[in-house]
């Protein structure tokens, strides 16, 4: 017997997601945005999609092409999933974005260099790498709910980066690593370029000088 062919598999996988809909009914879709060949889609998906299966999500989800350097900073309050394949787009898409509830899968087996994202009103940080580890998925709490938040205060979500006093830094070498991820914070931070020097390509993004933050340093 002839193997099945990859488009009877791709609709069998549709169908799957679709018998999940009595389960999903209420709830919002999520936001699934992926790089691939200079393109970024950006999609909103009625259930979880299998991480970098490019063509179910296209099948499934509702999806938009934007342009490299059409991308607007924006905040997404719910939860946001990103496909890459290098540093540069992931950049783009994310600094200084306000995104509560974040994954991050790379869809390569490239190794990437130690460069910092910066990511507004981060709660919950899950990384994938399908490429290097399938179905290896880790999970970091860095702040729990409005009504049992560790730092006290709360994040208002806004278009406006500006708002935000909550700051974490993403070490993207993490994605090279089989360690566990880790993270610290540092309350009361009043200037990022004097406190971190590591981070001094971020001057250029004009954060105001008279608020003090809560700094996350992801690796």
């Amino acid at each position: 017997m002839a193997p099945p062919s990859s488009r009877y598999l791709l609709l069998v996988s549709a169908l799957g997601v679709f018998a999940l809909d009595p389960f999903t009914e209420g709830q919002e879709n999520s936001t699934l945005i992926f790089t691939k060949e200079n393109t970024i889609r950006n999609c909103s998906c009625p259930a979880d999609i299998r991480d970098c299966d490019y063509s179910l999500a296209n099948l499934i989800c509702s999806c938009k092409t934007v342009l490299p350097y059409a991308v607007e900073q924006t905040s997404y309050s719910g939860h946001l999933t990103i496909w890459f394949t290098d540093t540069s787009a992931l950049g783009r898409l994310l600094n200084f974005t306000l995104v509560q509830d974040l994954k991050l899968s790379l869809c390569s087996s490239h190794t990437l260099p130690t460069e910092y994202l910066a990511v507004c009103g981060l709660r919950r940080l899950r990384v994938n790498t399908e490429a290097r580890r399938p179905f290896t998925e880790q999970s970091l709490l860095i702040r729990s709910g409005e009504n049992g938040h560790s730092t006290g205060a709360s994040v208002s979500l806004h278009k406006s980066w500006r708002t935000c006093m909550f700051i974490s830094f993403l070490d993207m070498a993490l994605f090279n690593r089989d360690s566990s991820l880790k993270s610290y914070s540092i309350d009361n931070v009043s200037s990022i370029a004097s406190d971190f020097p590591d981070f001094f390509y971020f001057k250029t993004f004009p954060m105001p000088s008279n608020k003090r933050y809560v700094v996350t340093v992801i690796y």
